[in-house]
């Protein structure tokens, strides 16, 4: 089968490239199998390279319950079983990782979080892609996201998003759920008595975002507010310039559990924020 990411926008992005994974042994809900014996050594090597570089940037830049994640995940040898690490996160959350060709469609993606389960692209990216890559792989996939499937209630969050994800399918509010996955699950960061650190996924891949969302002060970081998320547009082409600030997880959950239809209702006649937006009401926080 042919797919293009322009119809796959789990996380809202929105390309015309085609994908690179091979998805006619893909099953209907889009799960492949991981053959680890597929890996070269320098498949290996290159994830250790990409683990040790990020690695040290998030025991400085990244929030405490990431970092006890990926300890307890112990992946810095090589590219991850997935189902040595579904072990470890059964025993946590509950929650498993699925192999996957790369994006998917939506109605697969959120019903699989609603399930418990993750979707991991299982190939890795090219020596040149190092510092950029189109589309996310086992690294981003992994290394970003997988970590905090280990915290409960971050866990939770995920399960109510998908869930969140299949009613606004039948709503026609995907665009706008979308970008609560974009600003939180990929780019949120989170204050708190440690002081101002990034659990985006799309942050903590990415060894100059990582820097630049924690330690710049350029960007507009703004309070986390569910029907400014909602309103707010975003940019894939570069470093974000607005990030939202939440003080703890049970703030992303309890404001994403309720029911969404009403807020999308209410926001509907007001416009859209740019992605550089900084608009009067918003609290602003510093690092």
């Amino acid at each position: 089968m042919t797919i293009t990411a322009k119809v796959l926008a789990s996380s809202g992005a929105m390309s015309d490239h085609a994908l690179r994974g091979d998805y006619s042994a893909a099953a209907d809900d889009f799960s492949v199998a991981q053959d680890m014996n597929a890996y070269t050594p320098q498949h290996h090597a290159l994830w250790r390279r990409l683990f040790d570089r990020q690695v040290k940037l998030a025991k400085t830049h990244a929030c405490q319950e990431f970092i006890d994640g990926l300890t307890d995940l112990d992946v810095a040898d090589g590219i991850p079983d997935f189902e040595r690490s579904n072990r470890i996160l059964r025993a946590r959350t509950g929650w498993e990782l699925l192999a996957v060709p790369g994006l998917i469609p939506n109605d697969a993606f959120f019903d699989h979080l609603a399930n418990r389960r993750f979707p991991v692209s299982w190939w890795i990216r090219d020596e040149s892609e190092i510092d950029y890559l189109v589309e996310p792989d086992v690294f981003h996939d992994f290394f970003g996201h997988v970590p905090l499937l280990g915290h409960p209630v971050f866990a939770d969050y995920m399960q109510i998003y998908g869930q969140q994800g299949l009613k606004a399918l039948d709503a026609g509010e995907v665009k706008r759920l979308s970008r609560l996955y974009w600003y939180m699950v990929e780019f949120g960061l989170i204050k708190n008595h440690n002081g101002l650190r990034a659990f985006g996924a799309g942050i903590l891949s990415s060894f100059g975002e990582t820097r630049y969302a924690v330690e710049s002060q350029d960007p507009n970081r703004i309070r986390f507010d569910l029907k400014r998320v909602l309103r707010s547009e975003y940019r894939i082409d570069s470093f974000q310039s607005t990030y939202f600030v939440i003080e703890d997880f049970e703030e992303l959950f309890e404001a994403s559990k309720g029911d969404l239809l009403p807020i999308y209702g209410e926001i509907a006649d007001q416009p859209d924020a740019s992605p550089t937006a900084r608009l009067a009401e918003d609290v602003r926080v510093t690092i």
